[in-house]
């Protein structure tokens, strides 16, 4: 049972780290839109901004839960641990 609740904790981070990538996707486009870039340094300024938007929302969840949102490890690694953790399970 203690196995299955350490499951479960990993996909809810997952997901946090996933709503997070939305979040500064689509802050990226709104301001985007709202901005209107005409060149590559004021494509990279919506960006940088876009991202900002979702790093002070996952930092305020950080200090709110006292957990940590997003892992320092990319995706592939996470997604790698996870098949070798599931063949030594089998």
């Amino acid at each position: 049972m203690d196995n299955g609740q350490v499951t479960i904790r990993r996909m809810d981070s997952d997901n946090t780290e996933l709503v997070m990538n939305m979040l500064a996707e689509l802050s990226t486009k709104e301001i985007s839109e709202a901005v209107n870039p005409q060149n590559f340094t004021e494509h990279e300024n919506v960006a940088r901004r876009g991202g900002g938007v979702a790093k002070e929302a996952a930092l305020k969840l950080e200090a709110v839960t006292g957990k940590q949102v997003v892992s320092k490890q990319g995706a592939i690694q996470v997604q790698l641990q996870k098949r070798v953790k599931n063949n030594d399970e089998l």
